[in-house]
């Protein structure tokens, strides 16, 4: 095999609950995983050089890109340059909580694990996922989730949202390590492991299930908390800010609300609508 088309997804966070800081620096979180239909397009393919190439220019030279970081740990593991062109169309809005650059290094684990037969194990991956970046290892396999510990501990769940989702970014980037240096953990009040092990109603799991980056974010960002106010008040049963942010997506009951709700946000922001369809 000479090269690798990948569709790498974007992730939601249904409920985020940051409950203490470790030792090592991290933090302990649970959550729910949820991937959803916007897609970064990877190409991986084998080559005499390297060489990459993206349809975001801040990405092209970029120290923290992490598809290049996935290749240089393989490297250093196996002693051994991997020569690659790779090409990355970038759907997934950076810095948003969507978990793109993630979803981007785990494909780069998996294509240069194929391309040059390195033959690692599922959990060799998930270790050399987990060194960069904590929700990693879900997009080596990415299906519905409770994740725990630093996000690393996942068990699947078997649920699927089939009404529509509705996904607005504001185009505001959002360091991950701000809102982490920023967030005051607790034990939350409700865990989430049992919630979506039954018949989900997200009308009644508004309030109920919280992401602990809300009230920071928007005390500096209130705009991204206009967002939520502004989906709730159109429609959607359930609205929520996902990862650190700054993303805020609403769950609706029907493709009407949802259009017309879409139909307001695209006038000045980044959305998605995904329909299950």
């Amino acid at each position: 095999m000479a090269k690798i088309e990948i569709k790498a997804p974007a992730k939601l966070n249904i409920g985020l609950n940051i409950i203490s800081k470790r030792a090592d620096g991290y933090h302990n979180i649970e959550t729910i995983f949820y991937p959803i239909s916007i897609f970064d397009n990877i190409l991986f393919e084998k080559s005499e050089s390297d060489s990459f190439s993206c349809s975001h220019p801040a990405l092209v030279h970029h120290g923290n890109n992490l598809i290049i970081k996935a290749k240089v740990i393989l490297e250093e593991e196996f002693k051994t340059k991997f020569p690659l062109k790779i090409v990355l169309e970038k759907n997934i809005p950076i810095g948003a909580g969507m978990g793109g650059g993630s979803s981007d290094a785990a494909s780069a684990l998996h294509s240069i694990n194929v391309l040059y037969n390195l033959n690692l194990s599922k959990d060799q991956l998930n270790h050399f996922a987990l060194r960069l970046g904590s929700d990693v290892p879900f997009f080596l396999d990415p299906r519905p989730s409770f994740a725990s510990g630093r996000g690393e501990i996942l068990s699947v769940l078997g649920f699927t949202i089939d009404v529509p989702i509705l996904i607005v970014n504001p185009r505001i980037h959002i360091s991950t390590k701000w809102a982490f240096d920023n967030i005051k953990p607790k034990i939350p009040d409700r865990h989430l492991n049992h919630i979506f092990q039954q018949e989900i109603d997200f009308a009644k799991l508004q309030g109920f299930i919280t992401n602990d980056f809300e009230e920071v974010v928007f005390n500096k960002y209130p705009q991204i908390a206009q967002i939520k106010t502004d989906m709730l008040s159109r429609g959607a049963l359930f609205s929520l800010l996902t990862g650190s942010g700054s993303t805020v997506f609403g769950i609706f009951d029907n493709e009407t609300k949802a259009l017309e709700a879409e139909s307001h946000f695209r006038q000045k922001y980044f959305t998605y609508l995904q329909t299950n369809k």
